[in-house]
């Protein structure tokens, strides 16, 4: 008797005996029958992206699919010992501030004059047409009211114009970024009423750089009064054959209908071919705050006190050296406090001389993207001793400077 090539299965040769076939093909038959019985059936798996796992030794099981953009892991509580869960991984998304919890300026910026300005809320910017008021503010979530289940996300950012459109956008800084790469743009939206937005995506090529190209043509989205999440895919354009200047970016834009509140949360740019569950671009609250300060940073005073240590350069004058809280994304525009006073001590450890009455004109001098010089100016007396340490003092409760890299 031969054997079959693969299973070994016994078959009659080509010379056996017509009466013995009968013997031979039972034999054949048993031993097909023997080895499927031990072969999964096909039926096991019922849908497309299903997978044959196991529950025991030689105990096949069905692993259903899991949803897009999960990723399959190693679990001993499961009953086949693999689950998939959703992708969290901190780095893949490109928007820094995506859940809006970050707002240096305030609750709420609002813009009467035509242009792009950076509204309370980190990262986006709202545009006022034709000198029409335009407000971008940072409103809390009710608890447990988070689009998300078990993401208790605190906040979410507002966009609101009268009697035009309303434009909310950010950039996202150089214009490389995921070029020639397949990505999914998402975020979560509801509106005061129902209203069909645009959002699209451009390449801006900086300073010195190659003209703007649209990478993501107008995109008509209905948004409902309900929470619920929107995405697009698509493919930035290669970048080959471009210039890419000076402060490149890659800008998304929403635009909505005028007097009705458009709320969003949730953005994430990530590369994939679908939309993988939100996370923000560090992964954690300081590295959030921390990437938000490398574009804009206010330094505030909660009562008078000093803030910043310096040296008397003259008897009736005192320059004190700031360092930035986060190293700046290009040397900062900064903007001053209009109070504040310098100390005459000799030592820290001694009492300080009289502040003196009138506050000399601050100015800034060699700033960097890591800090800049504060020049206490002129005040008209001498109250210092040249080359003695100095406290800088903010008078009240304020704002001392704010420094702004944005793109």
């Amino acid at each position: 008797m031969a054997t079959s090539p693969n299973y070994g299965w016994l078959e009659p040769d080509n010379t056996d005996l017509v009466k013995n076939g009968a013997l031979a093909i039972r034999t054949l038959g048993n031993a097909i029958d023997t080895t499927m019985a031990t072969m999964t059936p096909k039926s096991t798996v019922t849908t497309k992206g299903d997978l044959v796992a196991a529950t025991a030794a030689s105990t096949p099981a069905r692993l259903a699919v899991g949803n897009n953009g999960e990723t399959l892991v190693a679990d001993s509580s499961t009953s086949t010992g693999l689950r998939y869960q959703a992708n969290f991984a901190a780095g893949k998304n490109a928007i820094i501030n995506g859940d809006c919890r970050v707002a240096q300026r305030g609750s709420s910026v609002i813009n009467a004059s035509t242009g792009y300005f950076y509204g309370a809320v980190d990262r986006f910017q709202g545009y006022s047409y034709a000198n029409n008021t335009c407000t971008v503010s940072q409103q809390a979530f009710t608890a447990g009211a988070a689009p998300v289940a078990g993401y208790e996300a605190p906040f979410f950012v507002r966009i609101s114009s009268t009697s035009t459109a309303s434009f909310l956008s950010y950039r996202v800084e150089d214009a490389r970024t995921f070029a020639n790469t397949a990505t999914t743009f998402s975020f979560w939206a509801k509106s005061a009423s129902a209203q069909t937005i645009q959002i699209g995506a451009s390449q801006n090529f900086g300073s010195g750089g190659s003209a703007t190209v649209s990478i993501l043509s107008a995109t008509n989205v209905a948004i409902t009064t309900s929470w619920a999440r929107y995405s697009v895919t698509f493919t930035p354009a290669s970048i080959s054959g471009k210039t890419v200047g000076t402060s490149s970016y890659v800008v998304f834009e929403w635009v909505g209908a005028a007097s009705n509140n458009l709320d969003i949360w949730g953005v994430q740019w990530e590369a994939s071919n679908t939309a993988t569950a939100f996370q923000t671009a560090t992964g954690t609250i300081q590295g959030e705050l921390a990437a938000c300060k490398r574009y804009y940073q206010v330094k505030n005073t909660t009562a008078s006190g000093a803030w910043a240590i310096g040296q008397a350069n003259t008897t009736i004058g005192a320059i004190a050296p700031i360092q930035f809280e986060a190293q700046m994304r290009v040397a900062p525009t900064i903007v001053l406090g209009t109070a504040g006073k310098a100390s005459g001590q000799s030592s820290f450890l001694t009492a300080a001389a009289a502040f003196p009455t009138t506050v000399g004109t601050h100015s800034v001098v060699g700033f960097s993207t890591y800090g800049f010089e504060l020049d206490g100016g002129s005040y008209g007396a001498s109250t210092f001793v040249a080359g003695n340490a100095t406290l800088l003092y903010a008078n009240d409760v304020q704002t001392v400077y704010t420094a702004s890299a944005e793109l």
